[in-house]
């Protein structure tokens, strides 16, 4: 058995911009960008056309805002601005390292998590001092699929080198990280199961205990 876990909002509390265009707009005038007037407008309007459950990263869709508006940025500077605009404060959630030991003595333990920033999982999980906690992360900007598609799920389990129904995913969104159950997979939803839970979860559960057939999940 592998276990996955959701980032933001399960393994860290982190401070991530309560106005996320305007924060932008802040680091695009701090590097010389003229951010239009009409900003907040075109920062909200869908400018790239991707297919259903992929993500758009979010440099790609300010420097499109942007193109919407005929400003072209210098080169990189949409990325920059998006990595300075989401740089936050982090706090590691109670239960978090004992949740992931617990979790590494089943198989191996990665997260999967939605974010359109670059840098800002590997970021978080630096100042939350679990960058080596993992076999494997994979984000949405970086997988390019956002949970709950099939596909963020498959890539996770690829990195593990596990079949994807072999995924328990613990996670605080049933909409988004239960998305784990289409797939065959088992979903630990945090605001049932504290993370202070979930060894006793995986000791009742990763066995098969509930599942004497063995078909679960």
């Amino acid at each position: 058995m592998a276990v996955s876990f959701d980032l933001f909002g399960t393994l860290v509390r982190a401070d991530r911009p309560a106005d996320p265009g305007r924060a932008v707009a802040a680091a695009l005038r701090e590097r010389g960008v003229a951010v239009p007037a009409d900003w907040g407008e075109a920062f909200r309007e869908p400018h790239i056309d991707a297919p259903a459950g992929a993500e758009v990263p979010l440099p790609a869709h300010v420097a499109a805002a942007l193109a919407s508006r005929g400003v072209e940025a210098p080169e990189n500077a949409a990325r920059r601005a998006v990595v300075a605009a989401f740089d936050p404060d982090v706090e590691r959630r109670e239960g978090a390292e004992t949740a992931i030991a617990a979790a590494r003595e089943r198989g191996p333990v990665g997260v999967c998590s939605n974010t359109s920033a670059p840098e800002l999982a590997r970021r978080t999980l630096i100042r939350a001092d679990l960058a080596d906690a993992f076999d494997a992360v994979v984000t949405s900007v970086g997988c390019g699929w956002r949970k709950p598609d099939e596909r963020a799920f498959a890539a996770l389990a690829r990195r593990l080198d596990v079949a994807v129904a072999d995924l328990v995913h613990v996670g605080d969104d049933p909409e988004t990280d239960g998305g784990i159950e289409a797939v065959g997979g088992r979903f630990v939803d945090v605001t049932e199961t504290p993370l202070p839970a979930v060894p006793a979860w995986l000791d009742a559960h990763g066995d098969g205990a509930d599942d004497p057939d063995g078909v679960g999940p």
